[in-house]
């Protein structure tokens, strides 16, 4: 049999000028709630493009949340086995 679950995760932005700054939080389902930051710079000669520094604001915030998750699994990891932990991406 098997379970369904799903994560939600919430990515706000706040943009200022050329900076784009995103802001992501997802709530496991043991409560824990984990929180990061990314950010983009439009270079002066780009043209204005607010998707593209939202999505590589989000995909920064993105990556640090994944590295969370490796860190609390590993953790979680050895609290079993009392042995260290190295999961990879």
């Amino acid at each position: 049999m098997q379970t369904l679950v799903g994560w939600h995760i919430e990515m706000d932005f706040r943009e200022d000028g050329a900076r784009t700054k995103a802001a992501a939080m997802v709530r496991l389902p043991d409560g824990t709630e984990l929180r990061s930051h990314g950010h983009a710079n439009r270079h002066p000669s780009d043209p204005g493009q607010e998707r593209v520094g939202e999505e590589l604001a989000a995909a920064r915030a993105l990556n640090d949340l994944a590295r969370q998750l490796l860190s609390k699994a590993a953790d979680e990891i050895e609290d079993v086995t009392h042995m260290p932990a190295h999961p990879r991406m």
